[in-house]
């Protein structure tokens, strides 16, 4: 559906996409994941010829967006990081107007708005002003007008930016209710919600690929081992410096030792060692907890270089 073959961008003197490939297949939902300025939205913006490639090129649907723009436009819906709405236009006549501009032809308009606005729960805000909805319905609009004139592609850039906890929410559901009806890119500094919500997963940095793949594969290239959590009544420089020298132990975070926590990262499960270490230390354990190395440990060494 989208091949991605050595596209590169430059700004001047600064290349924000740099030698970038990469293959979406039909019905997938792909999440772009990167820190902000990462380059995700330059990426966005090629494939949906708003931006020329400096170098490379990029094929959607067959079509060179080089040298086809205007077939790759026919095929996608997109949602910048702003939705462009009018908001003294009332919802139904800016998606009517919306679907004008893509050539949805006067008898189908009503149908495609319709279907438009149910898919993205819009019916009950039909008549009023883009302008006075709140910001989690503007961005039910900005996908609604990407999805009027039933694109194959939809192209979301930050769709959750800026919404509360029940939007992101609500609009979680809204892209997963897509899946199989549309091919979906979207792009999101926040690992929580691309993993929720994403088939495969491409970690953006500096405008490089430097990872992909499902939560599980990423979760098989996260460094072994576990993350144990001690909360102790007392703590003594004696105690860190006995766990620190048992065989295992790769560091130990004193962050929290203060409120009186220890967290050990471990090569593998020495509970039973770091439990025995604290009490001939007089360590007064009070509880010991294990948690698997969390992906966000990958996400930040990817992009650090670490992995």
């Amino acid at each position: 559906m989208i091949e991605v073959r050595s596209v590169s961008k430059f700004f001047g003197n600064k290349k924000a996409v740099r030698d970038l490939s990469f293959t979406i297949h039909e019905g997938e939902i792909i999440g772009l994941l990167g820190l902000n300025g990462a380059g995700k939205s330059t990426i966005l913006k090629i494939l949906g010829c708003f931006l020329e490639a400096s170098q490379g090129d990029a094929w959607v649907g067959g079509h060179s967006v080089a040298q086809n723009a205007q077939a790759v436009r026919s095929l996608i819906g997109y949602l910048p990081d702003k939705p462009p709405l009018y908001e003294e236009m009332k919802t139904r006549a800016y998606l009517e107007f919306v679907a004008r501009l893509k050539n949805v032809s006067a008898n189908a308009i009503p149908q495609y708005v319709d279907d438009a606005m149910r898919k993205t729960n819009l019916l009950e805000v039909s008549d009023v002003s883009l302008g006075e909805l709140s910001h989690g319905y503007q961005q039910r609009v900005g996908i609604a007008q990407a999805l009027v004139h039933k694109p194959k592609i939809l192209i979301l850039d930050e769709p959750i930016n800026g919404l509360d906890p029940v939007q992101i929410i609500e609009m979680r559901d809204l892209i997963l209710s897509l899946k199989g009806q549309h091919t979906v890119i979207l792009s999101s500094h926040i690992l929580s919600e691309i993993t929720k919500t994403c088939d495969r997963i491409l970690v953006i940095d500096k405008g490089q690929l430097v990872a992909e793949g499902s939560e599980s594969q990423l979760r098989g290239k996260a460094p072994q081992g576990i993350h144990v959590r001690l909360e102790l009544a007392r703590s003594t420089p004696e105690l860190v410096k006995a766990l620190r020298g048992l065989s295992g132990v790769l560091q130990i975070d004193e962050s929290a030792a203060s409120q009186g926590f220890l967290d050990i990262s471990c090569s593998h499960d020495i509970r039973p060692l770091i439990a025995q270490t604290v009490v001939q230390e007089n360590g007064e354990l009070l509880s010991m907890g294990r948690k698997e190395a969390e992906l966000e440990t990958l996400f930040f060494k990817l992009v650090k270089g670490g992995v």
